[in-house]
């Protein structure tokens, strides 16, 4: 019979693994996985993690406290998200995690804790660690520092709203955070929308749907592909009844309004108004064949 104890549960896994085998073949696209694990593994024990189990291209370790998981998330992202390149294929992971109540038996871990963590690397783009408000409220002053919530949602199992935040894991890419923020907030201020148009795809911005992401990885809400563009490149979001893009990227975003104004923003970001072009690492202009078309509607 298990015994019931308080830990942080971290879910991570390949992003894409699927593809890899299409793209790599079965054999290296097997080792690259394998190596990854071995990789997420070692980061785990390093910073006193347990590892629970591995199953195929996804972790799930167990910390005493959330530093820990945050510490070895971000060595994971370390030596994969940045560095890992097989074939010119870029490889990534994705992580989220939880601190709670978890049913400890044998050799595996249970109980909402363990759902939670699970639905927030769901949760996780290419390159990102998200986890919940109640896990962030744990951390170190240093790692809340590096906090920003990113929504509100509704959890399997759970009466109320969750806050979602996301952990940045490089340091020199935290930016100024906001304040936490109610649900009635949120939906008292939450108004208008948004739309982005690139080739045949197009996305909203809305308040069922408060965050999109942008760049060339496979999972981004909006797929661009250039050398210029990083994989998580930018985001664009609804916050307080006002749309805003937030760059992530190495070589920023250009952002041409209608009213020939051009902005140029880098790990920082810029309120969206009217209509115009967005340009990815580098300026654009309307028949740019890398242009992504905005309006707003407010």
């Amino acid at each position: 019979m298990g015994n019931e104890q308080e830990l942080t549960i971290l879910f991570a896994d390949v992003v894409g693994s699927t593809r890899l085998y299409d793209v790599l073949g079965d054999v290296k696209a097997r080792d690259t996985i394998s190596h990854c694990i071995d990789v997420m593994t070692a980061a785990a024990r390093e910073f006193d993690g347990s590892i629970i189990k591995t199953m195929g291209d996804e972790l799930m370790a167990t910390f005493e406290h959330p530093d820990q998981a945050m510490n070895a998330g971000a060595r994971m992202h370390e030596h994969i998200t940045d560095e890992l390149e097989v074939d010119g294929e870029s490889i990534t992971i994705r992580i989220g995690c939880h601190f709670g109540p978890a049913i400890v038996e044998t050799n595996d871990v249970f109980g909402t804790a363990v759902n939670i963590a699970s639905r927030m690397t769901s949760q996780a783009k290419s390159g990102q660690i998200i986890t919940t408000g109640p896990t962030t409220e744990l951390l170190s002053p240093e790692w809340q520092a590096n906090t920003r919530q990113i929504d509100l949602a509704k959890i399997k199992g759970r009466s109320d709203q969750m806050a979602l935040f996301e952990v940045i894991w490089k340091k020199e890419d935290a930016t100024s955070m906001v304040r936490s923020i109610s649900w009635d907030e949120v939906a008292a201020n939450r108004q208008g929308r948004v739309t982005l148009r690139y080739k045949n795809q197009e996305v909203e911005v809305d308040e069922s749907r408060p965050m999109i992401a942008i760049g060339r990885a496979d999972d981004s809400d909006l797929v661009v592909n250039n050398h210029l563009i990083s994989r998580l490149h930018a985001q664009v979001e609804l916050k307080r009844g006002k749309f805003r893009l937030l760059d992530q990227s190495t070589n920023g975003t250009f952002v041409l309004n209608n009213k020939g104004q051009e902005l140029f923003v880098r790990r920082d970001s810029v309120q969206l108004t009217g209509e115009g072009f967005i340009g990815l690492g580098k300026a654009v202009k309307p028949d740019s064949p890398t242009a992504i078309y905005y309006i707003c509607d407010e």
